[in-house]
């Protein structure tokens, strides 16, 4: 049964398998989470060519529950007996799942198979509760999660083999970087259709089919509502009342159940709101991003005036590529854009699509200089030779520092 190939054409996301790369043979479980099609399967891959490089005869087992062979693993005896049928004595197995959640009470196989410290365990799977409840009571601590996302910019060009410039750059913009558009051309009747399939697929799959939803006309509108103001700050009971007025009745408690769903299923991801003087969290109030532009744009569509929301999601995101836990940042009426942590070190930033006027970049920058602590600051646009710093602010170009020569 374990006949799988690797593909030979790889490109490695050494984003992923670096960080990966310390937890191999190591008695903890891997997880790779995301929105499907983001590429886990093929870091999955990656990480298997990288254990065959340092030990060819590695005993590997991998199980990819979209692959029809494997629809006779329905449980969690099933896989351990599965499993247990094709691991060698005396040989350590390393063991791939992919798309866990499809196989009931994973989680009882999962902590079993963790138990016979010679198997390496890897998992993935496209909720992001994947590894919270039972799942994480069992493990006890014995499990790391690594979210794998759509392509960066950084990556789209390599993958595409595009050199940096404008045209490349809008190009992402209005595609997304889900991984398989390599391998189409760049059109928008393709291209969109192929985006809207993968919707489809994760609406359908992920969030009906999932929580067993009947309400498909509100949940559709929402996820416009969403495309439409992504990067805009509202609450749930904000939304209902938006839709009240577009005649859809839904009571602000289902709209957040609902927002959650899409959330879990990496559609959308939420931004808390930060106090930046209080250092605490706001209880209400939340802006959402899309994980893929390409996915948003399918949605909504690609329009001129969406262009300063997509640079702040694709800001965005890169922020979440490289680490960094992001929240919204508040001071009195002031907003900062991003507040992004990681390694106990803060960054406050601004994203605009162009400086074009002193009352933006008063703006901007202003709201920065608010803030009196001495963690960095910067504002990032589209700009290529406005000043590199504004009273200790930093300017960074949006192109720059997509590709990595800043924060």
């Amino acid at each position: 049964m374990n006949d799988f190939i690797i593909p030979s054409d790889l490109i490695e996301r050494k984003t992923y398998t670096d960080r990966i790369e310390p937890f191999i043979r190591k008695p903890v479980v891997k997880a790779l989470t995301g929105q499907r099609r983001t590429g886990k399967s093929y870091v999955l891959y990656q990480v298997m060519a990288r254990i065959l490089r340092e030990d060819p005869g590695a005993k590997i087992i991998y199980i990819n529950k979209e692959d029809v062979r494997f629809d006779f693993i329905r449980n969690y005896s099933d896989l351990v007996r599965y499993i247990k049928s094709e691991t060698e004595k005396q040989q350590p197995g390393y063991i791939f799942i992919d798309e866990i959640q499809e196989i009931a009470e994973f989680e009882k196989a999962v902590r079993s198979l963790l138990l016979d410290s010679r198997n390496d365990i890897y998992i993935t799977g496209s909720n992001a509760r994947l590894l919270s409840g039972e799942l994480a009571t069992m493990l006890g601590g014995r499990s790391v999660e690594f979210r794998i996302s759509s392509l960066s910019y950084r990556e789209f060009l390599e993958f595409h083999r595009l050199d940096d410039n404008d045209e490349s750059f809008d190009r992402y913009a209005l595609y997304g970087g889900l991984p398989f558009l390599v391998n189409l051309k760049f059109n928008d009747e393709v291209v969109f259709e192929y985006l809207r399939n993968i919707y489809n697929t994760i609406v359908l799959r992920d969030v009906v089919y999932r929580h067993r939803l009947r309400n498909i006309y509100f949940l559709e509108q929402l996820i416009r509502f969403l495309a439409d103001n992504a990067g805009s700050l509202f609450s749930a009971k904000s939304i209902s009342d938006f839709l009240k007025a577009q005649k859809v009745m839904i009571p602000h408690n289902q709209v957040q159940a609902y927002v959650g769903y899409l959330s879990d299923a990496f559609l959308v991801q939420g931004v808390m709101r930060y106090d930046i003087p209080g250092k605490r969290i706001f209880e209400t109030g939340e802006k959402y991003y899309f994980s893929d532009m390409g996915i948003r744009n399918v949605i909504a569509g690609y329009k001129p005036g969406d262009r300063a929301k997509l640079v702040e999601s694709i800001v965005f995101n890169e922020l979440l590529c490289r680490g960094y836990d992001v929240t919204t940042g508040w001071k009195g009426s002031h907003e900062i854009d991003f507040v992004a942590v990681k390694d106990n070190e803060t960054k406050y930033i601004q994203v605009a699509l162009v400086l074009e006027n002193e009352q933006t970049i008063n703006r901007e920058f202003g709201n920065l200089l608010e803030i009196k602590d001495n963690y960095p600051k910067m504002v990032i646009s589209n700009d290529a030779g406005y000043r590199n710093t504004v009273n200790g602010v930093e300017h960074v170009n949006l192109r720059a520092f997509l590709l990595g020569n800043s924060i």
